[in-house]
């Protein structure tokens, strides 16, 4: 209940039309007289604090959320207790689309910073997909994007050694933050080295080892959470060397 009751609702009416990851967001490709529509729906922002749960697993689907400001992890606890990372979002990106299929929440949604969400009531936005087809073709967009990513990670857990699941996780964040108009070679890592390890399935050793090995190839200078980027093409290299034929 104490995390329910910290979850502090911003009242100010959250408007998609004058929000600045409008082009990356569900809005993307509507008209302005849809947007405005879609404003309906979204009648406050939350606030939520670093390490506040969004919502957790089993509670019932109500609404997605829009991240606005900040960043977020999902996770799962396995069968021995122990959390498994299954992604990191940040502004732009949906949360719950994993609460669709069965109308509860099958993983948890915590806050990696102070951070900001628009909700959107599930099934108003529903019924408004039925009359705006370009809506639904966003909604049918967000669920593909799930797909991919999930059949991104089987190849990043199955192809790739160490070294490159850690390049491709950094090259995977330069390209996010870059389509939002950040820098795309130096930023900061919101998560933890273990989350991030939870994440592409190695040991916190192995992920300190792997970033040890980046900066010694003078791919990357890590200072803390601090990334800077040096050779953005090693990288790429880097990580395409694990689609080489076998011998």
């Amino acid at each position: 209940m104490s995390e329910v009751l910290a979850l502090h609702i911003h009242h100010l009416k959250a408007a998609c039309s004058s929000c600045s990851v409008l082009e990356l967001c569900l809005p993307i490709g509507l008209t302005g007289t849809e947007v405005e529509r879609l404003d309906t729906l979204i009648v406050q922002r939350l606030k939520v604090k670093k390490g506040v749960a969004l919502y957790r697993t089993g509670d019932p689907l109500r609404s997605l959320y829009a991240v606005r400001t900040g960043s977020f992890k999902t996770s799962m606890v396995s069968v021995d207790g122990r959390e498994q990372v299954t992604g990191f979002h940040i502004p732009g990106e949906m949360l719950g689309l994993d609460a669709i299929s069965a109308d509860e929440h099958v993983c948890n949604a915590f806050a990696l910073e102070d951070s900001e969400v628009c909700p959107i009531h599930f099934a108003q936005l529903e019924k408004l997909a039925q009359n705006l087809p370009s809506l639904q073709h966003n909604l049918n967009k967000l669920l593909s994007r799930e797909i991919v990513r999930d059949h991104s990670m089987l190849m990043l857990m199955g192809n790739m050694n160490s070294d490159e699941r850690m390049a491709a996780f950094l090259l995977n964040l330069s390209l996010r933050f870059s389509t939002r108009g950040y820098s795309s070679r130096s930023f900061v890592l919101k998560m933890r080295r273990e989350e991030i390890g939870s994440y592409l399935g190695l040991r916190l050793e192995t992920i300190c080892r792997g970033i040890a090995h980046l900066r010694d190839q003078g791919l990357v200078s890590i200072a803390g959470r601090n990334v800077t980027i040096l050779d953005m093409e090693g990288l790429k290299q880097l990580v395409a060397g694990c689609h080489r034929a076998p011998m």
